[in-house]
């Protein structure tokens, strides 16, 4: 978000006005964020986000939503603005009857809660008498939302973009060593799916290593043949670990959009190796930006294949050229945004 922010406060035609954590902020942009409503929003924050303190907390974790739904109603009521761009379909719950018109980004997670009751009834209402955008950042996703909201609202998949910096990293594997293979995720049972289960025939002979990244967010049992580092820095995975690596490994079982760490990895000249679901085949072209698995076997035969320098080169160039032309970099996605705000305005 720090990105998109960054770039959509370069927009010559823009004058953005932020409701978010706190956190740096461009020259162009301003925070409309009361005090105390920073304050909650960052100790929500360190503990994880909403998703996590849900989970966490059972059933006490359900205040968390709705204080946060209200802050961002008092944001909505209090600022004079031509478009909103709200972030995840559920914060557009408490939009006023003011008839502006919203631009709302969809990610994975999202659609999940749609299934919660009633939740389309009131997101449908609120999309009533105003023109909306619904942007979601993957294509797959566009069908289920066109089902749910088609008949109110334009369904236009928008990608995210990349920091260019992430195009100008220079690969090697690392000749003699045990290849090294990484997974950067949420630590949740979902989140890392089969993983562990289908790697432990091929990595805990020493002959690989898998080396694993991101917060522990459940109780997740880690084999001692895992290199878990726990967080990691954009930083340290831009100058430290994508320019050795075989690739990105994600087995994920979560309701996923389009997984930024994937596109960064993909930018960066890593193929990827990923669990067969929508999210990740929209991105991973079985055979040419890496490969797809729905068993150990397959899962195997993956990893043996991209240890081959030759076939790991050509796979992360082809994933590298997919990104740069569909995906691009912040800048493009500010101007993809840029053109559905003119859209709006011009039939508002």
């Amino acid at each position: 978000m720090r990105h998109l922010v960054a770039a959509i406060a370069r927009v010559p035609s823009v004058e953005l006005s932020v409701w978010s954590p706190p956190g740096e902020l461009p020259d162009r942009a301003k925070t409309v964020v009361a005090r105390k409503d920073a304050d909650w929003l960052e100790h929500l924050m360190a503990i994880g986000g909403i998703s996590h303190s849900m989970r966490d907390r059972g059933w006490r974790g359900w205040f968390a939503p709705v204080r946060l739904l209200r802050m961002i109603g008092r944001a909505y009521r209090n600022q004079d603005v031509d478009v909103y761009h709200i972030n995840w379909l559920q914060c557009a719950l408490p939009l006023p009857r003011n008839g502006k018109p919203a631009l709302i980004t969809v990610l994975g997670n999202d659609l999940k809660l749609l299934r919660l009751p009633l939740m389309c009834t009131l997101l449908r209402r609120i999309m009533k008498r105003r023109r909306v955008a619904i942007c979601p950042n993957a294509d797959w996703m566009r069908e289920p939302l066109e089902a749910s909201f088609g008949d109110i609202a334009d369904v236009c998949s928008i990608s995210f973009g990349i920091e260019p910096a992430w195009y100008e990293i220079e690969r090697g594997l690392r000749l003699g060593q045990p290849h090294r293979w990484l997974t950067v995720t949420r630590l949740t049972a979902d989140k890392l799916g089969s993983l562990f289960d289908w790697s432990s025939k091929f990595f805990r002979d020493g002959t690989r290593e898998l080396h694993l990244f991101g917060p522990m967010q459940e109780g997740v049992a880690i084999p001692e043949w895992v290199h878990y580092h726990g967080p990691v820095t954009p930083e340290q995975l831009m100058f430290c670990w994508f320019p050795t690596a075989c690739g990105l490994i994600t087995l994920s079982r979560h309701a996923e959009g389009r997984p930024q760490v994937m596109l960064e990895a993909m930018a960066a000249g890593l193929p990827i190796i990923a669990s067969d679901m929508p999210a990740h085949a929209s991105i991973v072209f079985d055979g040419e930006t890496g490969r797809l698995c729905d068993n150990a076997s397959v899962y195997g035969n993956a990893l043996a294949e991209l240890e081959n320098e030759e076939t790991n080169r050509r796979m992360g160039d082809a994933a590298r050229r997919w990104v740069a032309t569909e995906v691009g970099t912040w800048d493009d996605c500010a101007k993809r945004y840029e053109s559905i705000y003119r859209r709006l305005l011009e039939t508002h």
